[in-house]
């Protein structure tokens, strides 16, 4: 993977009035990318379990109406497993 550029950012230090300058450097590319696939992932596990329970209490409730609904959203999930 071809390496990011990093780049420096200077904020003013508000804690102090004085004018000092901090440096702060972002973050690689890597970490970035890595953190946004990780929450899609935790994302897209929470939305499936919440609609495999949502489609659990239509059958139990006998709501077959709910249950295509919800059934035609699941397909969604699934198609990539």
């Amino acid at each position: 993977m071809k390496k990011q550029k990093i780049s420096y950012r200077l904020i003013p230090f508000k804690r102090n009035h004085n004018k000092e300058i901090l440096a702060r450097r972002e973050l690689p590319y890597e970490i970035k990318l890595a953190s946004q696939l990780m929450l899609d992932d935790l994302c897209f596990n929470w939305n499936k379990a919440r609609l495999e329970e949502q489609i659990n209490l239509a059958i139990d409730q006998s709501d077959k109406s709910t249950f295509d609904k919800l059934s035609k959203q699941y397909k969604n999930y699934i198609w990539e497993s």
